[in-house]
């Protein structure tokens, strides 16, 4: 039967191309499964020759073409190590084996499969013995690997001196990955928060609330969808403390004031603001540009010209010139 089996199965083919070309196998890999075919006594030496020669493809044909049908398997093989086997020594593996780290965006069972492919191959170099490719892999996946959580989780630490088979650590490692995995998603669905009531209380303000708020800044780290929103709110606070103050100094002026004299600084006060098209309870002045390139109708986060600083400046100095005016008119009125 096996015989058999063998008879109709055919080499994966190998032509030695770098990189290695879809439907065909790197060398290690070739290598390995006429490896099968040699432990197999029930195949002759000649029907693996055979399936060797069927195998290849130039240019790593072109390297036994001179090899006849009377050379046995070991001799392909030699000749074909010599032409792509690897050539670094046991120690030279083994030190590229221990700084072999852990990847960006690699999982941990991705990050063991690829230290076991390393260490088979110190181990056929005679790197290490093995009997302690075990030990030594566990051992680099607990210095390499960055996940400290799930190393602690499966108490890795503990197991050095006395490793699982790697199948079994591989195991390990993905149903930990999957269960974690999972408990993530369940703690992003019930602990999830909708963002507009994340910023509503990021927003929320207490009793004292002072009047220099940097607008510029606020405005500069909103989003596009939310500024205008937090620019209203902003306003908002701005026409609460203007008529605050309003409303703590006229308390706090003397009884004695005549209503005369009260009423006439307040038809004053109205018939300036309306002349003059502001009131204490108008809105500050609010920058109506973009910080990147100084134009207006839109804000930096949107903005898609090219920086002009000097533009910025230039708006910033006039934004404070009107804001300082607000202030003074507003302290004018107020008195």
């Amino acid at each position: 039967m096996s015989s058999q089996y063998h008879g109709h199965t055919k080499l994966r083919p190998f032509s030695g191309k770098v990189p290695c070309p879809y439907l065909e196998s790197d060398y290690d890999t070739w290598r390995n499964n006429v490896e099968f075919h040699l432990t197999d006594a029930t195949v002759s030496d000649k029907h693996t020759v055979r399936k060797i020669v069927e195998s290849l493809l130039p240019p790593a044909a072109n390297v036994i073409k001179h090899l006849g049908p009377n050379s046995t398997p070991h001799d392909y093989l030699c000749l074909l190590d010599s032409a792509y086997g690897t050539v670094d020594d046991g120690d030279e593996l083994f030190a590229k084996f221990l700084n072999t780290n852990q990847n960006s965006g690699e999982r941990p069972s991705g990050y063991l499969q690829r230290l076991q492919t390393a260490l088979s191959q110190v181990v056929k170099r005679g790197g290490i013995a093995a009997s302690e490719s075990e030990r030594q892999l566990l051992k680099q996946f607990c210095r390499g690997c960055w996940n400290n959580s799930l190393i602690t989780s499966l108490q890795l630490e503990q197991k050095k001196n006395n490793p699982p088979p790697f199948s079994e650590l591989l195991l390990l490692l993905r149903t930990e990955e999957d269960r974690q995995a999972a408990k993530s998603s369940r703690m992003r669905q019930h602990l999830g928060v909708p963002k507009s009531k994340a910023q509503s209380n990021s927003l929320s303000v207490g009793d004292h609330v002072t009047d220099d708020i940097d607008i510029e800044t606020a405005a500069d780290r909103t989003s596009p969808i939310n500024a205008p929103k937090l620019e209203k709110q902003l306003a908002k606070l701005q026409a609460q403390i203007a008529s605050l103050k309003a409303s703590l100094s006229s308390s706090s002026r003397p009884a004695s004031a005549k209503p005369s004299q009260r009423s006439k600084t307040k038809a004053s006060t109205e018939e300036k603001s309306s002349s003059s098209g502001e009131s204490k309870l108008t809105r500050k002045p609010r920058p109506g540009y973009c910080f990147k390139c100084g134009k207006e109708g839109h804000i930096a986060s949107s903005c898609s010209n090219k920086p002009n600083p000097e533009l910025v400046e230039i708006k910033r100095k006039e934004l404070r010139q009107k804001q300082q005016a607000w202030e003074e008119q507003n302290r004018h009125d107020l008195n």
